[in-house]
């Protein structure tokens, strides 16, 4: 006999709550923030004709670029929330993004690379004053966008713990965190090559540095895009939530009569987890209610199948 228990049908403010919400607002603020900073560096550059601040410009429009990929996944999950062709709701668009983004800085990153070995072989008049304006511009603008969405994680944190999700991050709002963190740490490593430059003539001090940054940026971007290929690809079979379902069967009334034949595990949202599990039984009197009260105590797991057979001669 096969019966089906669900645990809950994973409400709206679960998959949009105000963390979400304060994420998506500082997303769209650290965008115009960007955008705003490209334009005036792209028309400077133009203006005086400085190749430095037009190609800086250049380079934070894909920053602008990618954070504004964030900002409209965030829309997104919010407009199509209460679509009931979602089955577990919107947070994936989230994560698609997220993972998009980090496609994004794998780029950035071969183009920091080529730039740097361009300059390498090929060294060009650097105008130092200007450049170091630009950086330390850039760097200002940056540690500004980083502290904005350092507190929507804040805000974030705090929501999820309040309602007992805790450890978990949010995969959209780390890429966008990351974006502004990569361009701070590129103006960080600009202002020091440039000094060196400056004051002792290094001129390759400029592109190494670039080179440097480059393996940081691409090694931040293969950490993301593992963190949000895992979610994307369903492969949460190894998180501790699993061990934790295994745990309460095993320590059902019944449970030498009771084993686990199939086991899936899927993440549906930041901290939230669903689960379709069958079980083999000798209990006559083991329901999917009972199953459901058990993992109650697991608030992260929002949405249960169970699917029971009897066995009279196990």
């Amino acid at each position: 006999m096969n019966q089906t228990h669900d645990i809950s049908r994973w409400a709206h403010q679960h998959q949009y709550g105000t963390g979400n919400a304060a994420a998506e607002r500082g997303t769209r603020l650290v965008l115009w923030i960007t955008i705003a900073t490209m334009l005036v560096e792209i028309v400077a550059g133009w203006w005086f004709n400085s190749m430095a601040v037009l190609a800086d410009g250049w380079h934070m429009s894909s920053h602008a670029l990618a954070i504004g990929l964030s900002a409209f996944a965030y829309a997104a999950a919010r407009k199509y929330a209460a679509d009931p062709s979602f089955a577990f709701g919107t947070w994936k668009i989230e994560v698609l993004a997220s993972y998009t983004s980090a496609i994004f800085l794998l780029g950035v990153a071969a183009a920091m690379v080529f730039g740097s070995l361009e300059r390498l072989w090929s060294p060009q008049p650097i105008h130092y004053a200007e450049a170091m304006i630009v950086a330390v511009g850039g760097l200002v603008v940056n540690l500004v966008c980083a502290l904005i969405l350092g507190q929507a994680h804040d805000h974030h944190h705090d929501h999820d713990h309040h309602h007992g999700h805790d450890h978990h991050h949010d995969l959209n709002l780390k890429a966008a965190y990351i974006h502004v963190v990569t361009d701070a740490l590129t103006s960080v490593l600009a202002i020091a090559a440039l000094a060196g430059g400056w004051l002792w003539d290094w001129a390759w001090l400029d592109p190494a540095t670039g080179l440097v940054g480059a393996v940081l940026v691409a090694l931040w971007a293969k950490n993301l895009i593992v963190q949000s290929g895992r979610v994307l690809l369903d492969r949460e079979m190894d998180h501790p939530v699993v061990a934790e379902i295994r745990e309460v069967i095993a320590a059902l009334p019944e449970a030498g009569n009771t084993q686990i034949t199939d086991l899936h595990v899927w993440r549906v949202g930041n901290g939230a987890y669903a689960c379709a599990i069958s079980l083999l039984t000798h209990d006559a009197a083991l329901t999917p209610l009972q199953i459901r009260e058990a993992l109650g105590i697991h608030e992260e797991i929002v949405h249960v199948t169970v699917e029971i057979h009897r066995c009279d001669i196990c």
